[in-house]
């Protein structure tokens, strides 16, 4: 991944890579003979589990291949992700034919894949123009503030974003204390993964399950409860452990960054967010009526209206941001391209694992089905939850929680009304537990890199385990009693 680059070059690089998804979604199309066979076609109560294996190991492969084999994935991580998905592409033309294939793969495409890619560039572009300057003395007070100011942050700029812009002001404020890791662990629960929790801006999978048509303001009143309890829980903690280490520690070293006023470069973003936070207001509330038909598949004009507009915010930051805020950022186009490949790769892979969660106990995940439901039937919440959570915890969270999404209901209107705790703990569970491990969620590693870079000595994969072990997992089962158990 490359880490710099010149501003000029990644522009018409992120954009190559946007327009050649979408020409590829265009060329397949072109081949679809019979799109309207599409949906028959996908019968999950037909397909067997061979066909969750790609889906599988795609899985595994982002999360095992970075930590064994870092120098291969480094170079071929998009090879990989095609191949899984050829491992369910050349299967499915040969067995359905080009045509219903080409219209479930534009379908998808155009229903999720761009959007999700198109919010998430927006998001990455206009956090990547805000800049804070300046340095202030690591207190546990000060600490705690900047983990809450954070995490607030979180829900509306996305967890990566709100990452990207406190992690190194936090890490300045502390770099001539003695104990400074656990300042760094508690940023990644907190501002990386938790504080995302309330709105589909914070955290890829809520804005998966608002393009399934999950409110916008529903997550905020749904899930509030339960995030503001483990905030409050963490931050104490936090600031116990803290305040405990700061008095161990007496006479401090001389800070190598004195302290200096706070400021903000590129505040001009700020404004672009707002309009990032409207355009996906708009596609949820203005319901015009009318669809466009893109070869054969349907879309609405509010979601194109929608990715249009975040379009055009993203090239405006880039527009109006210097190039010495970015470069001061760290800003490349590495993580982003990185995310649309290999998200290419899942939203394929996904595709016979939705259709066989979709067929329930008929299905060839019936088992699946049946471990988080109860002997009625009714949803085991405490069991989606921690179904979610745990493989959240090592497989990316989006994909998890499109998988237990489809598997409760896969219709929204019903999540949100007869069966809301369950979408509840499935999006609790997505969210939160994104923190359990690095590879959890996406900004975990770029933080811990990030702060190694300014001399942080970070725990291992598995010594950060230890630190979530011990402090998150107590936190989650607390979560579980008082609003999952029933």
């Amino acid at each position: 991944m490359t880490v710099f680059r010149a501003i000029g070059g990644a522009r018409a690089a992120a954009s190559s890579s946007i327009f050649k998804a979408i020409g590829l979604a265009a060329l397949l199309a072109l081949g679809a003979a019979a799109p309207a066979q599409a949906a028959e076609a996908l019968n999950g109560a037909a397909l067997g589990v061979v066909w969750t294996l790609p889906f599988a190991g795609i899985l595994l492969s982002i999360a095992l291949m970075p930590l064994f084999l870092p120098k291969f994935w480094h170079h071929h991580y998009g090879k990989v992700a095609a191949f899984w998905g050829l491992c369910v592409v050349v299967p499915f033309a040969l067995d359905l034919g080009i045509g219903p294939t080409a219209h479930v793969l534009l379908e998808v495409a155009l229903h999720e894949y761009i959007p999700f890619i198109i919010l998430l560039f927006a998001l990455f572009t206009v956090a990547g123009g805000v800049r804070l300057t300046g340095n202030l003395q690591g207190s546990p007070s000060l600490n705690t503030a900047m983990l809450f100011i954070g995490t607030v942050l979180a829900s509306w700029m996305g967890t990566t974003g709100a990452s990207m812009l406190m992690i190194r002001p936090l890490v300045r404020a502390n770099d001539n204390r003695q104990h400074n890791v656990h300042v760094v662990v508690f940023f990644i629960f907190l501002v990386s993964n938790i504080g995302g929790a309330l709105t589909p801006l914070g955290d890829p999978p809520l804005f998966l399950g608002f393009l399934k048509g999950v409110d916008f303001f529903w997550t905020t009143q749904a899930l509030f409860l339960p995030t503001f309890f483990v905030v409050v829980l963490l931050l104490g903690v936090f600031y116990a452990i803290d305040s405990y280490l700061y008095r161990k520690e007496g006479i401090v070293a001389a800070d190598p960054t004195p302290d200096s006023p706070i400021g903000i470069e590129g505040g001009v973003n700020l404004i672009l967010l707002g309009g990032i936070i409207l355009s996906v207001l708009l596609s949820g509330t203005w319901k015009p009526g009318i669809d466009l038909s893109i070869f054969g598949v349907t879309v609405a004009l509010q979601d194109l209206a929608r990715d249009i507009l975040l379009l055009v915010i993203a090239y405006a930051s880039l527009r109006l941001t210097t190039k010495e805020t970015r470069a001061g950022n760290g800003f490349s186009w590495g993580p982003i391209i990185e995310v649309a490949k290999l998200f290419g790769g899942i939203f394929v892979t996904i595709i016979p694992a939705i259709a066989i969660l979709r067929a329930g106990t008929g299905g060839a995940l019936g088992p699946l089905v049946s471990l988080a439901s109860h002997p009625d039937g009714s949803p085991n919440n405490a069991m989606y939850f921690w179904l979610a959570g745990i493989l959240s915890s090592f497989l990316d969270n989006a994909p998890t929680y499109l998988v237990f999404f489809n598997m409760a209901s896969g219709d929204a209107a019903t999540l949100m009304q007869s069966l809301a705790k369950t979408l509840m703990a499935i999006s609790a569970g997505a969210v939160f537990m994104g923190a359990n491990s690095y590879i959890g969620n996406a900004p975990n590693f770029m933080v811990k890199a990030i702060a190694e870079e300014m001399n942080v000595k970070m725990p291992s994969f598995f010594g950060y385990m230890m630190w979530s072990c011990g402090i998150l997992l107590p936190s989650f089962a607390l979560v579980t009693l008082l609003f999952f158990l029933s």
